[in-house]
């Protein structure tokens, strides 16, 4: 029952989870507010093109503790068997780095000699009901990065069950496959989206035609998803169980890192400082305060529209049929163009242009067409006249709705200096037998003292010499802290003792007080690091606890011997191998999604009477994938086979095993 209480109060602890790119991306998150970053390391994450060597994640390590941020690498790429003990010596560099926990998907991983890290369950594991969820958590599993596809009643119940921490996508692009579900990119091209090489078949056009052939639409990006927005479900989702908040895009650009990061700490901040009377009284995972030296707005970076997808239940918008790019935000309309030399045009905006911007448009046949601002002329009424370097495209036409999707002047904001984050630290300076010394608490109760040895002399102005201890010792701005209580602790002026009002005053030299100062800067910023604890490794439920389920197809994504093991050890009979095995299977499910174009054309049998769940096909060039419906799910499924040229590849690694060399 205790045990109970501490992780239900550790729930009640938000965490803001950012992408990192690369460590600067990190460090950047950091800066602007995260309270724990997600990273690639030198290989086996699910970006291939996201990687960075251990040098790099140490320093954004060492970065974050002293915030008590944390630094969690994505090592979530279902592994061969030749793959694990190379995975193994970078999992313990990774740890003797600073690593905090360890992203996973394979399982085969968890029969490996690890380090004491903490483990968290990828979303690639597929978490959808309370007992899996409760599975990973008894085999030492942490964390639970939750499927994207969870409603809020959904989550409550994997809450109920489960005592650890729960992570639920807040933010960014939105696979339409249930994660680690998805084979297309595989059998058509032999790239895995479970060893980080998606080539995203879901953002391409398609054809969809009905049983009998007729076309029902054409050209249309039918798997591809607006992006996820929960801004307006933190509290909702908090309530439900919800600990971790996480925001999608180790892909995506620093300005992208910066603006959507500052984005929700500003909300998780409203929400830690507007508790309900009758909720719980949530904290904040790390330390420190940050300012932002610009306004966040989500709308201005990379989306494809928005949704909260099916937080709320299912419902109709979710679809980005129209295009997989940017867009941007709505800026007015195209008033007049010009007829002769097609250099400028003029715009009925609603809110101001800048030179440098990205404008969008739909030409006469859908398609999004766009152009950068040259020079923009301020004109009256509303209307300013835009001026470009190249002719205008011959389907920009007056009452064309425009959209912005690059704001020149917000990303160059973005671009310098946008966020300092600080911690507070108050300040007692006091006399000593031998002189000064000077002690700073921060506001997690670490300390820290410095001392000053030197004679006492009196100051001839005591006001002047007081005001100016207090003002040299708050001057931190080149620190990570910022000052609070400054508290002088020295013998009283004689002959005021039995009043007890002023202080005697010392003169100190400005050069001594800066110097004090930094050294018990340096001391607590040491202290600091000194008090960072990395999160400890839950131990597994013995005996070994029995899987939900006695068999695994291909699904389960088993790739190695050790995963196997494993599976076998939890009770399971009989085990497939993975896709990626490039076995022949012939037709199967490529991919699993809630996404179901039925619902989305208004013929979902549920809703419309007399309508039935008949296949359907997509089209994309040679390629066709049959749409299966399980209503009772309500799930879709994308039927194809492995293409013969991919099942003939012989699997090869790539990846140069050599920069992992035996610790020691």
């Amino acid at each position: 029952m205790n045990t109970a209480r501490h992780v239900l109060a550790a729930r009640h602890v938000l965490e803001l989870l950012a992408p990192a790119k690369t460590a600067d991306f990190g460090i950047e998150a950091i800066n602007h507010g995260a309270d724990a970053v997600y990273i690639g390391g030198p290989a086996f994450g699910a970006r291939s093109a996201a990687d960075n060597t251990v040098a790099d994640i140490a320093r954004l390590a060492a970065h974050a503790h002293r915030y008590h941020a944390r630094v969690f690498v994505a090592t979530n790429t279902i592994l061969f068997d030749q793959e694990l003990e190379a995975a193994q010596r970078l999992i313990w560099q990774l740890y003797d780095a600073g690593v905090d926990a360890l992203i996973v998907q394979d399982m085969g991983l968890l029969e490996l000699d690890l380090p004491p890290i903490q483990l968290h369950a990828s979303t690639q594991t597929d978490i959808r009901d309370a007992s899996k969820a409760r599975f990973l958590q008894d085999v030492g599993f942490s964390q639970l990065v939750l499927a994207r596809e969870l409603s809020l009643a959904q989550v409550r119940k994997i809450a109920e069950a489960t005592t650890c921490q729960l992570e639920y996508f807040v933010h960014g692009a939105l696979c339409v496959a249930f994660s680690g579900q998805c084979y297309i990119s595989h059998a058509h091209t032999g790239r895995s989206a479970n060893r980080g090489e998606c080539s995203q078949a879901c953002r391409l056009p398609y054809d969809l035609k009905d049983q009998d052939g007729h076309t029902l639409a054409s050209g249309q990006h039918l798997l591809s998803m607006k992006d996820n927005n929960q801004s307006a479900n933190l509290r909702a989702l908090a309530a439900a169980g919800v600990s971790s908040f996480k925001i999608e895009g180790r892909y995506k650009d620093l300005a992208y890192v910066k603006n959507i990061t500052a984005h929700y700490r500003t909300l998780l901040d409203h929400l830690l400082e507007h508790p309900e009377a009758d909720g719980p009284a949530w904290r904040r995972a790390s330390s420190g305060r940050t300012t932002f030296l610009f306004t966040p707005q989500a709308d201005k970076t990379f989306n494809r529209g928005y949704t909260d997808y099916f937080t709320n239940e299912r419902q109709h918008g979710i679809e980005a049929f129209e295009s997989p790019k940017f867009v941007g935000e709505p800026i007015g309309r195209v008033a007049k163009v010009d007829a002769k030399g097609r250099k400028f045009f003029d715009v009925e905006r609603s809110t101001p242009l800048h030179n440098g911007d990205g404008l969008a448009w739909y030409g006469p046949k859908g398609e999004l067409a766009g152009l950068r601002v040259n020079r923009v002329e301020a004109g009256t009424g509303g209307v300013d006249r835009v001026f470009v370097s190249e002719p205008l495209p011959a389907g920009l036409m007056p009452g064309s709705a425009l959209f912005r999707n690059h704001d020149h002047e917000f990303e160059r904001a973005l671009e310098k200096k946008s966020a300092e984050r600080r911690i507070r630290v108050d300040a007692r300076f006091a006399a000593t037998a031998t002189g000064f010394a000077l002690s700073l608490t921060d506001e997690d109760g670490i300390g820290a003292t410095a001392n000053l040895d030197t004679a006492w002399e009196p100051a001839r102005n005591a006001g002047r010499a007081l005001a100016g201890i207090r003002e040299q010792l708050g001057k931190l701005g080149g620190t990570m802290f910022t000052a609070g209580d400054i508290v002088l602790t020295l013998p009283p002026a004689s002959g005021a003792a039995a009043s007890g009002t002023e202080p005697a005053a010392p003169f100190l030299p400005a050069a001594q007080l800066n110097a004090l100062r930094r050294e018990a800067v340096e001391r607590l910023e040491a202290a600091r690091l000194a008090a960072h604890r990395r999160p400890p490794r839950a131990a597994a439920v013995e005996p070994p606890v029995p899987y939900p389920q006695d068999d695994l197809s291909y699904l389960a994504n088993v790739a190695n011997a050790h995963a196997r093991a494993f599976y076998a050890r939890h009770g399971v009979k009989r085990i497939d191998a993975a896709f990626e095995a490039n076995e022949e299977r012939g037709e199967v499910p490529l991919m699993i999604t809630r996404h179901c174009l039925r619902y989305s054309l208004n013929q979902c049998p549920k809703e419309v009477k007399g309508i039935r769940p008949e296949p359907m096909q997509l089209v994309h060039g040679d390629q066709t994938l049959t749409l299966r419906f399980d209503c009772k799910r309500c799930e879709m499924h994308v039927i194809g086979a492995l293409k013969p040229q991919v099942a003939k590849m012989h699997e090869t690694m790539e990846r140069k095993l050599e920069f992992f060399p035996k610790r020691g």
